[in-house]
């Protein structure tokens, strides 16, 4: 994404801070996706937990992909916004009966269960309604995605998913509880992940879980292997990931049966580059260790950065053709020392009422603003 002199006339209009959305990019990238996708014919469901921007995932549902929901706000949103209803996924590790029983009034394609007790409550909320509830089992594969500590999830310390040492009593709920349709089997390993030769050892995993469940009789229609791939947040006008790389490795590397559908949940990777949060300069503060340049916004806009120590692009674009000329600390308003977009930041000499771009902010941005100090919404602008 990179900003003419026509954007930047543009956002001295308007309030800042505010999400800037690049929806050309954005079909861009969903196009992508989706080509390289049906040359394998895999399924997609979008990770609303991403963006649920209502403009964001129209646009995706458009394209054909389905949902991947982890509350029940999120699955009435998919519902609310048109997709159907046996295309949307309902996964979480801590699914309410209320969010349930939501879902199964909307009969939905499947929910994703991440333990035997939530396997009894489903088919207890599914029978009080005469329903049954199609299931796959999400399984721990422990294995390492080599990313943030934070945003990893297929390791055994991790509270996501049926560890391998309960599958057989897992088999046996199952097989006793009479309203639940077993469809498959479900893996989600973490975010954020560009070392795609974990995908090939979480492949390895599939193969012999899906053995191990047909093995003692059942039969796994879908293989859904999650998401959790990165994109280049140090290069963000490298902006659309490369899909068909990514999906190869599935093809070459899933043990597939020709009945079997390989489903995937993409978030990041489709809606992370299409997005920059625009922020005015408030003041700067130069000192004789420290130099400082606070922003109008904060963590309460963005808050990887506070939460994840992320790596976000910070431009000036007031001063594009401007030399690097001094290094700052960029910060926010907000009364928490952890308010900081990025330490010894190069950047020309900056000055009150610039504005800054923080980059690549299209994935758990917006979706992750509040209202702590009494913020007001950040504003949301969008161009073709």
């Amino acid at each position: 994404m990179s900003f003419s002199d026509k954007d930047i006339a543009q956002f001295a209009n308007l309030d800042t801070p505010f999400y800037y959305y690049d929806l050309t990019l954005l079909q861009k990238t969903l196009d992508a996706c989706a080509l390289a996708a049906k040359m394998s014919n895999f399924h997609v469901h979008y990770a609303m937990k991403a963006n649920f921007n209502p403009t964001i995932v129209s646009r995706i549902k458009a394209v054909g992909f389905g949902a991947d929901a982890v509350s029940g706000g999120e699955v009435g949103q998919a519902v609310e916004l048109g997709f159907p209803a046996n295309n949307i996924v309902f996964a979480g590790v801590g699914k309410s009966d209320k969010e349930i029983n939501y879902a199964l009034d909307q009969d939905i394609f499947c929910f994703n269960v991440e333990s035997i007790q939530e396997l009894e409550v489903i088919n207890e909320l599914a029978a009080k309604k005469g329903k049954t509830a199609s299931v796959a089992i999400r399984i721990n594969p422990n294995v390492d995605a080599h990313t943030h500590a934070n945003i990893t999830t297929g390791l055994d310390e991790n509270k996501f998913g049926i560890n391998s040492w309960d599958l057989p009593a897992c088999a046996d709920a199952l097989r006793r509880l009479p309203n639940l349709q077993f469809v498959g089997i479900h893996f989600h390993i973490g975010s954020q992940i560009t070392n795609l030769d974990v995908y090939k050892n979480l492949c390895v995993r599939v193969n012999e879980f899906a053995t191990w469940f047909e093995e003692r009789g059942f039969t796994v229609k879908v293989l859904n292997v999650g998401g959790g791939l990165g994109i280049d947040y140090h290069n963000p006008d490298q902006q659309i990931p490369d899909f068909g790389k990514y999906f190869k490795i599935f093809n070459d590397f899933l043990e597939r049966k020709p009945s079997q559908e390989v489903h995937f949940e993409l978030g990041r990777a489709l809606v992370g580059q299409c997005s920059s949060l625009i922020s005015k300069v408030l003041f700067v503060k130069n000192g004789k260790k420290k130099n400082f340049i606070i922003l109008d916004a904060g963590m309460t806009e963005l808050m990887r950065p506070a939460l994840y120590q992320a790596y976000h692009q910070i431009q000036n674009i007031s001063r594009p053709n401007t030399p690097i000329a001094l290094n700052y600390d960029v910060v926010g308003p907000i009364c928490e020392s952890t308010d900081c977009f990025g330490k010894e930041v190069e950047l020309p000499e900056t000055f009150r009422n610039d504005l800054i771009a923080i980059r690549s902010t299209g994935a758990y941005g917006e979706v992750m603003s509040s209202h702590y100090n009494l913020r007001e919404n950040v504003h949301v602008a969008f161009s073709e």
